[in-house]
């Protein structure tokens, strides 16, 4: 199989902070490991690709669709391509145009669906959404609330195959002891009040603050029921960092919760394995949706649990009682009775740690993503449709038997 890669999501070479998200890791990492795999299992690959720091990409995308575009269609032309698979919807607007010289020299097409570049609000792109979905001949969401994001905007079922985001196992070293990680997160930031407590619970978040993450929420509803002993650091910046600092000086929290801003990939490592339990409290906004949850798998990685909303995209990756728990969206007692039940009980903490640790690894890994990945699209090739992904059972997430334990991809 011949097959194209086109996106426009990939950080600058050596820059990976430079434009950094879940959509960017998702395609970056693919990438690499389509790129890895090029001379085996009978596979040709080549990519189109963008590398952009985050604030001139909207600049740089209209030329780069342009001429990719035209390369797209001269390979066709050449009869030297099988499949396109495009990293997003944005890319995946060129299937439009391009539709009848693709199909008429056999060429297949399918686009990764993340969340938000479905969802977007902007009712021009909402028209063109249903275009995009006709002109393809697979969509592959990353999760299953993503796949209902799909149908809502009228795309065909047999074309839908969920397909869930990866993690880079290699990423983050393994987890030393709790102490020892907690040493190292201290160590690895500016030390000013407040510092990691040392016996109590460390909480963590990572992401943009926008609404969606419910961070404010978290800080103003459920912070202050917490035992003294429990801190809270949010890595990531974003527009909603002024809601959450009035809502840490509303309640007095400046000593137990602590806003660092962005950090390097050294330092998140070090957060990610120094904290206890990483919480993910996400709140419903309406059309802004959460299609996976990557840092639930870079939590996991390392050996972190997670507290999560059962909301959207982030019930495909945490598997409740396995590598984290599911509580009730803006549910400040579901929140404060999960975290609660490992305040002062290191056994229970140091279990769950190695249950995320397994189950991350096992069911998350990209080998095991781009099998997949690799699978469904030479079914496209071959067959020119998809799998009928419409029975796939809907109890558990993809790739998760029915008891919780893993499995890896058919």
């Amino acid at each position: 199989m011949r097959l194209l890669f086109v996106s426009h999501s990939l950080p600058p070479e050596g820059r990976p902070l430079a434009n950094v998200g879940g959509m960017q890791r998702v395609a970056l990492k693919l990438h690499e490991t389509l790129q890895a795999r090029a001379d085996a299992d009978a596979l040709d690959y080549d990519a189109l690709l963008l590398r952009s720091a985050w604030r001139t990409v909207h600049l740089k995308t209209p030329l780069f669709l342009a001429r990719a575009g035209w390369q797209i269609a001269q390979a066709a032309r050449q009869n030297d391509v099988d499949v396109v698979l495009f990293s997003s919807m944005v890319t995946a607007g060129l299937a439009v145009p391009l539709q009848g010289l693709l199909r008429q020299h056999g060429v297949r097409t399918a686009a990764i669906v993340h969340g938000l570049d479905v969802t977007t609000p902007f009712p021009p792109y909402q028209w063109f959404v249903p275009k995009v979905f006709g002109a393809l001949d697979a969509v592959l969401p990353v999760s299953r609330a993503t796949r209902q994001a799909c149908l809502d905007r009228r795309a065909a079922p047999d074309q839908l195959r969920v397909v869930p985001n990866g993690i880079d196992t290699d990423r983050f070293e393994p987890p030393p002891d709790r102490p020892a990680a907690r040493q190292a997160l201290d160590e690895s930031v500016d030390v000013s009040p407040p510092s990691p407590p040392p016996d109590g619970l460390l909480l963590c978040s990572v992401g943009r603050q926008v609404e969606r993450k419910g961070t404010a929420w978290f800080v103003d509803t459920v912070m202050p029921r917490l035992p003294d002993d429990v801190h809270y650091w949010v890595a990531g910046d974003g527009p909603e960092l002024d809601t959450i600092e009035t809502a840490i000086a509303r309640h007095n929290l400046s000593p137990r919760v602590r806003l660092l801003g962005r950090i390097p990939n050294s330092t998140l490592g070090h957060l990610y394995r120094g904290a206890d339990l990483f919480i993910m409290p996400n709140v419903p906004v309406e059309d802004d949706m959460e299609g996976f949850g990557i840092v639930l798998l870079e939590a996991g990685q390392c050996g972190t649990p997670a507290i999560a909303a059962r909301l959207e995209g982030i019930q495909d990756v945490i598997t409740d009682g396995v590598n984290g728990h599911l509580v009730a969206p803006q549910s400040h007692r579901a929140f404060v009775d999960a975290i609660t039940t490992y305040h002062n009980d290191s056994n229970a903490l140091d279990a769950a740690a190695q249950r995320a640790l397994r189950h991350t690894e096992n069911t998350f890994g990209w080998p095991a993503v781009a099998d997949t990945y690799l699978s469904v699209l030479r079914t496209v090739w071959r067959q020119g449709t998809p799998p009928d992904a419409s029975a796939t059972d809907r109890s558990s997430p993809p790739f998760i038997r029915s008891n919780g334990s893993p499995t890896r991809p058919a």
